[in-house]
């Protein structure tokens, strides 16, 4: 099977709701569309999801409930669970802030920086841990009032209550969701994005951190004809469409 050009993985992805239990589908393809998810864009380059690549059918028949037994999850070959870590961001800096040790060299002196590196150290040095921190949303607050007063005056980022930054973690899983959907459909492979699902208890059952959140759980195989759920119909282009 030929891979499909981006174009075409497009028009193949559907929200495939019933597939073929006799027609399983290869792990290691499955996580390598995985792998290709991680090259998602990524607010800040802070990567901060992760990716639970159930394989085990004890585990899928476990997760189906979970999911309210939709058949998506039911018949599924192989399930993946997208979690959004925005608690690992003091992480996710530490790991942005050695790999430029490694790209400009360790504990150079400030005098001697290059201003592309500069500006990079004190961006997840600084301004990340300033973004991101938070105290029961107090800290948020202030935040938000500051950037209210300045905002008057000039242009400034103003999405920097814990709200907001968990929307933001949100939206970057959702990216590296779609990327992973998209190489599944280029491989042949079909999936279904599901929300619907029992948050809390399959957190449990992941053996995930109370600060850790779903994003999503896709299902993953291959579609029966009945799978598809009829043609596929969006809004007229011309309705969603602006050109500025």
């Amino acid at each position: 099977m030929s891979e499909k050009t981006v174009s075409e993985a497009v028009n193949y992805r559907r929200s495939v709701r019933v597939y073929d239990p006799e027609k399983p589908i290869d792990t290691t393809i499955v996580r390598k569309c995985l792998e290709q998810a991680s090259l998602a864009p990524t607010s800040s380059n802070m990567q901060l999801w992760e990716f639970y690549h159930i394989t085990s059918k004890e585990t899928i028949d476990k997760i189906a409930p979970l999911c309210f037994n939709q058949n998506a999850a039911r018949t599924a070959q192989q399930l993946v669970v997208f979690v959004v870590r925005k608690d690992l961001w003091r992480k996710r800096a530490k790991a942005n802030l050695a790999f430029m040790d490694r790209v400009f060299g360790k504990n150079n002196p400030k005098s001697e920086q290059r201003s592309r590196e500069k500006v990079a150290r004190n961006y997840y040095g600084k301004l990340i841990p300033f973004t991101y921190f938070d105290v029961f949303g107090i800290f948020g607050y202030l935040k938000y009032l500051m950037v209210l007063v300045v905002g008057i005056f000039r242009p400034i980022y103003r999405e920097v209550r814990n709200s907001d930054m968990r929307v933001v973690a949100h939206k970057t899983c959702g990216l590296a969701a779609q990327t992973f959907m998209l190489s599944m459909a280029a491989e042949g492979y079909d999936t279904c994005p599901m929300e619907g699902s029992d948050t809390w208890r399959l957190k449990r059952l992941l053996g995930l951190p109370r600060s850790a959140e779903i994003n999503m759980v896709i299902s993953c195989g291959i579609r029966k004809p009945e799978g598809v759920y009829g043609e596929r119909f969006r809004i007229p282009f011309e309705e969603v469409y602006r050109e500025v």
